[in-house]
């Protein structure tokens, strides 16, 4: 059944064509059946045919069917064509002009020839010799309400096919804004993800280098040196696979899960570790805090930690082996600040202007993200004299 009801929607006109073939037949009986002369019998034959084709092309051709209507009628009223079952069809077009996709002033003059049709039809014609005034009155108005009502019934469904595209619409619209907002946070998720990964990786990984290329220097001289760094390796590993495990919880699960295998997320209080590590890896580091340490939001942490961490290794990548470095924290009343220093080479112009280039500089462009998403500054370059510098001011935003 629902099949079929697809099929009638599909092919509106087909429908209409089979309702105009039975309405015809009704019409040609009701003319060979009419009260009248054999020549306005003949002369009826044209409106039944008219008024048939306009049930059959009034979805197709609304506005050439309404015209044809108008035209039948107007010939009716010359001739002296008395009402016949064919005139229904006025009632038809009336219902789909107003429900049509016609333009306003089309409807509006359907609905005046069908308010005007019935007194001109009894203007022409009359009505009952017996009956008074106020009856011819009263029935002409009572004939006009069929007109009115095919009207309001056929504007009421344009209305709400109207109101219906509208919602079609915005839903449209709404689903688009989704689909690109869901872009965007991809885009971010993405972006949070490369930001932790090259952190951890890069990291942990340029210490286990260094350190394994010192026990490969030592391994016959000092043994007991490289068996050092070799545990230094395996901690540093170690570590890595915790934050990494932390990483991929979060993107299994959406949080980070408890365990003893995975690591909290990395805070200040943490930075100390880190230089302490990055000294046992062979780079001399001075760490100097100014003002009162206090608990700061964990986003602010979060992003200091990072930044000394990827300061401290691009020193180790680029600053050469007899490198220093330096960390300074200043905590101020409204925020806290970084000076991360070295006096070392330098890392190649190209690395650190305009975020990187060609790939490169992966580790400047997730400062500077994660500098914005806390609503802070940064500022990288060449130190005068030699080396590199690193400053950032991360605002305490209070919530």
């Amino acid at each position: 059944m629902q099949r079929l009801y697809d099929f009638l929607r599909r092919h509106p006109t087909g429908v209409d064509s089979f309702w105009a073939v039975f309405f015809c037949g009704l019409s040609l009986l009701n003319v060979a059946t009419l009260s009248t002369s054999t020549t306005l019998r003949f002369a009826s034959v044209p409106v039944a045919l008219a008024m048939s084709a306009v049930v059959a092309l009034r979805r197709k051709w609304t506005r050439p069917a309404f015209w044809l209507t108008l035209g039948a009628g107007l010939y009716q009223l010359v001739l002296g064509i008395p009402a016949q079952f064919a005139d229904f069809a006025m009632l038809v077009i009336l219902f789909t002009v107003a429900a049509g996709d016609v333009p306003r002033w089309v409807s509006r003059t359907a609905l005046g020839a069908g308010l005007l049709a019935s007194p001109l039809y009894f203007l022409r014609f009359g009505v009952d010799k017996g009956s008074g005034t106020t009856d011819e009155v009263l029935f002409t108005l009572f004939v006009i309400v069929p007109f009115a009502l095919a009207w309001v019934m056929g504007d009421s469904l344009r209305t709400r096919r109207a109101y219906y595209a509208q919602l079609i619409e915005r839903n449209e619209r709404l689903e688009n804004q989704r689909e690109a907002q869901a872009k965007v946070a991809v885009a971010a998720e993405r972006a949070r993800i490369a930001r932790e990964l090259h952190d951890v990786v890069a990291h942990n990984v340029s210490v286990m280098v260094v350190q394994a290329d010192g026990a490969a220097y030592v391994m016959d001289v000092a043994p007991d040196q490289a068996k050092e760094a070799l545990q230094t390796i395996s901690g540093t590993g170690r570590q890595a696979l915790a934050e990494m495990r932390r990483l991929l919880g979060v993107l299994r699960t959406g949080e980070p899960q408890e365990s003893e295998d995975y690591v909290p997320q990395p805070d200040v209080e943490q930075i100390e570790f880190l230089v302490e590590q990055v000294r046992a890896a062979g780079l001399d580091v001075d760490f100097e805090v100014e003002g009162a340490p206090r608990k700061l939001p964990t986003g602010v942490e979060l992003t200091a930690y990072r930044i000394v961490q990827e300061a401290l290794t691009n020193t180790r990548k680029h600053g050469g082996p007899d490198a220093r470095a330096s960390v300074r924290l200043v905590y101020f009343d409204d925020g806290l600040g970084l000076l991360i220093e070295d006096d070392g080479r330098g890392a190649a112009h190209e690395l650190y202007e305009d975020g990187g280039a060609d790939g490169a500089g992966h580790g400047l462009i997730g400062m500077r993200e994660r500098i914005g998403m806390v609503g802070g500054t940064l500022d990288t370059g060449p130190r005068p004299g030699g080396g590199f510098r690193i400053s950032a001011l991360l605002p305490l935003k209070k919530s």
